[in-house]
């Protein structure tokens, strides 16, 4: 009988496919990244318990380009400061992908925000152009002239606080427990200049970020680099911490709920 693509792999083709997975070579992104600080309140109101704010209302948005073999992905964050535990980080908000793949595992594995969507990073000369869009919005765009070499930085650790959780089969709630989960990112730079320009945030009733304005850009940066990360559950979250925030990640918090009783469309 041929084989059942569907069926059970054997335990040699889930270790070579677990050791294929871990042996990535390095991939280096182009990308803008958006440093600004943005109202207090509104950054707080955002937070899910137990983040809370950090010292200062920080917003950083990465708008990235990789060149992978046979396609092009575009990746971005739209992130806000937060703390926990006594560990300063970010927590996206947002982060659009343009290949199903990266949104999938990012999802699943960590709890990341990812949504499909369109990612631009585009440079003529001096000028650069950067922007995250869904439902024909352009709702981040980043835009300005490069203005010079930086130094580059030392390898930096950057964390990142994601909130994996599943919807409950009843429409109740979730099944389980939210976790709470740190995922910590060794990044490595290897070219960056600075960008003289500005941050534009469009209205958008399915990416609202106009809800956190630019009220004091500190820099635009376009450069490459690469990043590996590792990720560890810190702490469960009680569900009716999390629920009033739920609709952060969908575009409409009512089709978790679509399935009638039985479990049946």
């Amino acid at each position: 009988m041929a084989r059942v693509r569907y069926g059970a792999r054997t335990e040699a083709e889930i270790v070579a496919t677990r050791t294929a997975s871990s042996r990535l070579p390095e991939i280096w992104s182009t990308g803008v990244v958006a440093l600004w600080e943005t109202d207090p309140d509104a950054l707080a109101a955002v937070l899910p318990p137990p983040l809370k704010p950090t010292g200062r209302p920080l917003v950083r948005v990465n708008i990235s380009q990789v060149d992978l073999p046979g396609q092009v992905l575009g990746a971005g964050s739209f992130a806000v400061s937060a703390a926990h535990d006594g560990v300063d980080g970010w927590y996206p908000l947002v982060m659009p992908m343009t290949l199903e793949r990266a949104l999938i595992g990012g999802r699943e594995v960590f709890g990341e925000p990812k949504k499909l969507g369109e990612v631009t990073v585009e440079r003529d000369g001096l000028v650069v152009r950067a922007s995250l869009a869904r439902h024909g919005i352009a709702f981040v765009e980043v835009r300005g002239a490069a203005a010079g070499e930086l130094p580059l930085p030392a390898p930096n650790l950057r964390t990142d606080f994601y909130f994996k959780f599943l919807p409950a089969v009843d429409g109740s709630g979730f099944d389980a427990d939210p976790v709470l989960v740190h995922c910590v990112r060794n990044e490595r730079v290897r070219r960056l200049e600075r960008v003289t320009g500005d941050v534009v945030l469009r209205e958008s009733m399915y990416d609202p970020v106009a809800d956190l304005p630019v009220r004091r850009l500190l820099g635009i940066t376009i450069g490459e680099k690469t990043s590996d990360q590792r990720g560890r559950v810190a702490e469960r979250v009680a569900a009716e911490a999390l629920l009033p925030y739920i609709h952060q990640r969908y575009d409409d918090p009512a089709q978790i709920l679509d399935a009638p009783p039985g479990g049946t469309a």
